[in-house]
């Protein structure tokens, strides 16, 4: 009798903040070169138990045209992490973003230090 094949099922891990600020990551501001966890442009993100994302992120300056174009890379980006919902970006502008506000990592590549 020949030996049956054992079939584990794959769950699908829920979306965490960490998985989503990484995804993140790869969101880059086009005229700075750095992504925007690391300039601090992102300032909270929520996921529900659905995998719903909203995230509340601002521009280094008001009035930057980026916005749109920042959205949907962040868009793109979490399309591909497993388990995300409907992904909802609001632009903020309160409190108004500040070079403190960067990583260390990206106040060292803007030399910085």
């Amino acid at each position: 009798m020949p030996e049956q094949e054992t079939v584990i099922p794959q769950t699908q891990e829920a979306p965490t903040e960490d998985r989503v600020r990484e995804a993140l990551k790869s969101v880059v501001d086009p005229e700075l070169g750095i992504n925007i966890v690391d300039l601090g442009l992102v300032y909270e993100v929520k996921v529900s138990e659905q995998g719903d994302v909203d995230i509340e992120y601002t521009l280094t300056t008001m009035g930057c045209p980026i916005g749109p174009l920042i959205e949907d890379q962040m868009r793109a980006f979490l399309a591909a992490v497993p388990g995300i919902g409907e992904v909802r970006p609001e632009m903020v502008l309160r409190p108004a973003w500040s070079p403190e506000m960067m990583s260390d990592e990206a106040k060292a590549a803007l030399g910085m230090f």
